[in-house]
């Protein structure tokens, strides 16, 4: 079995080529819920969302996010009612958050509800939110503290980066299965994901870390910064805003008591040997995806690090 630790959209690119390798129905993945917030009185989940569309072969490409097709009939009636619409929520897309809602106001966990909609979209593979418990990562600006996705979405993320809080980390639990996940794995992939706001939020639960260190499996990561800057987001502006320096090693040392091996880019190849000093095996290819192939390609380049 495979396990992966995952945020938005880099996470679920990467998968669309690990199940294109190896059985839907062997890989589990752990996925960040520090980004969930409430919208119109309805409970969203981006990143959930993000990896269950991807896996489920409907997600809008060219985004990397939402349904492809999608209208916004329903969105453009409530900015005409007056509501802030700053938070692009499709019609179909609203869907999935009206029945995530209603399954919570009946008693369902997030994880109970993430199975019923990962089942009903024909997805085969386990999709686990990190927690059931109320967690958010709210951004530090000169204004004071905003929700990430009012930082990310609604400004753009312009503002200089003073802090990250996680609200809700010191009480937050795993949710089912995810401990049992890390532990009976053969290998569990880092995803390149922001190592701060999508896998910094899933290592501040209680347990996770601990599991990565003490489990059986080959742990590896993959770096989400190539040539200095990252692919998509906002994780140099994060990790600047943190005092890290925004380069492939710097993720490696925030990953490096629990990773086995570090998959970085062709570009990144000077710090091949500063990251081996860590301990840490490394390998060196492409992993820029900008189609299927290179989706294929980047998965078998991780999992023959093995």
């Amino acid at each position: 079995m495979i396990t992966a630790l995952a945020g938005g959209v880099g996470a679920a690119r990467f998968l669309t080529g690990v199940v294109k390798l190896v059985n839907e129905k062997d890989l589990a993945v752990i996925v960040n819920t520090g980004d969930d917030i409430e919208m119109f009185g309805l409970h969203i989940s981006p990143d959930l969302d993000i990896v269950a569309y991807t896996l489920a072969g409907i997600v809008d490409d060219e985004k990397g996010w939402g349904i492809k097709g999608d209208t916004f009939q329903c969105l453009d009636m409530l900015k005409k009612l007056g509501l802030e619409t700053w938070f692009a929520l499709g019609d179909k897309d609203i869907a999935t958050h009206v029945c995530r809602t209603e399954l919570l106001r009946n008693g369902f966990t997030l994880t109970q509800a993430t199975d019923q909609i990962c089942h009903a979209l024909g997805v085969k593979a386990n999709i686990i939110p990190m927690t059931n418990d109320k967690f958010e990562t709210w951004i530090k600006i000169e204004e004071g503290l905003v929700h990430f996705e009012e930082y990310f979405v609604k400004r753009l993320a312009k503002d200089k980066v003073l802090g990250v809080e996680f609200v809700g980390a010191t009480n937050a639990r795993p949710s089912p299965k995810v401990i049992e996940s890390i532990m009976d794995s053969e290998v569990v992939v880092i995803c390149p994901s922001n190592p701060i706001v999508s896998v910094g939020t899933i290592l501040s639960v209680n347990g996770i870390r601990h599991a990565l260190k003490n489990t059986n499996a080959k742990v590896i990561g993959i770096s989400p910064i190539v040539a200095g800057a990252p692919i998509k987001g906002p994780a140099d502006k994060i990790l600047r805003g943190l005092g890290f320096e925004v380069s492939a090693f710097s993720v490696a040392k925030l990953y490096s008591d629990f990773l086995d091996s570090f998959v970085i880019d062709i570009k990144d190849l000077k710090q091949k040997d500063q990251i081996e000093q860590l301990g840490i095996n490394v390998g060196v290819t492409d992993t820029v995806m900008k189609c299927l192939e290179d989706k294929i390609r980047l998965a078998k380049a991780v999992l023959d690090t093995i």
